[in-house]
């Protein structure tokens, strides 16, 4: 099986290539966005980050106060290591185990779908690495249209992320989404063609 990693800037179109292959291809996606959202429901993860971080992020019913570690872990980098260090390992062992239940149905591809898949050192559990990217004009257009926000907060929410060259330089295949839906997907189809010969035989 092969294990294919799928990753791309904010505002790329990681998430709609992500839906093709799901949606045209009956591919599982394991979506480590969820996964991290999800992570908290963990009763000793959170003890822990309750311990390390404090009474100020703990709601009154005993729940976490997301807003309150963000404004904690997003001012300052020591602290957001921190932060990585405790909920990372738990998020690739899920990672992992998913991987392991697609294995087991027999499925020819499964693909891993992070925004961080470089920076958060996933690297080791992929055979191949697809990154998606565009335009930067139009990255910063399509976040101002996603998320009505101004010009500085997109650029400013793309600056936090790793330089898209650099990211490119990971790949094993690259997809240009500067165009249409309709071009992606096209590009999704050949991209799929070319897997299905070169890489699951």
């Amino acid at each position: 099986m092969l294990v294919l990693g799928l990753t791309g800037n904010i505002g790329c179109g990681k998430s709609s290539l992500s839906r093709i292959f799901n949606n045209d291809f009956n591919i599982d996606i394991i979506d480590a966005d969820i996964i991290s959202r999800n992570i908290f429901e963990d009763i000793d993860l959170l003890e822990n980050v309750f311990k390390t971080f404090g009474p100020k992020i703990k709601n009154k019913d005993g729940s976490l106060n997301r807003k309150a570690l963000g404004n904690i872990v997003f001012n300052d980098d020591n602290e957001l290591i921190k932060l990585n260090n405790l909920t990372h390992p738990r998020i690739k062992d899920q990672i992992i185990n998913k991987i392991e239940l697609v294995r087991k149905s027999g499925k020819k591809i499964v693909v891993i779908d992070a925004a961080l898949l470089i920076e958060g050192s996933y690297l080791d559990i992929l055979d191949k690495l697809l990154v998606v990217y565009c335009d930067k004009d139009i990255q910063i257009q399509r976040i101002i249209e996603r998320d009505s926000c101004s010009k500085e907060e997109a650029l400013s929410r793309i600056n936090s992320q790793m330089n898209q060259e650099e990211k490119i330089s990971y790949g094993d295949y690259i997809i240009d989404n500067s165009g249409t839906y309709y071009e992606l997907k096209k590009r999704a189809y050949e991209f799929i063609d070319y897997v299905k010969e070169k890489w699951c035989e």
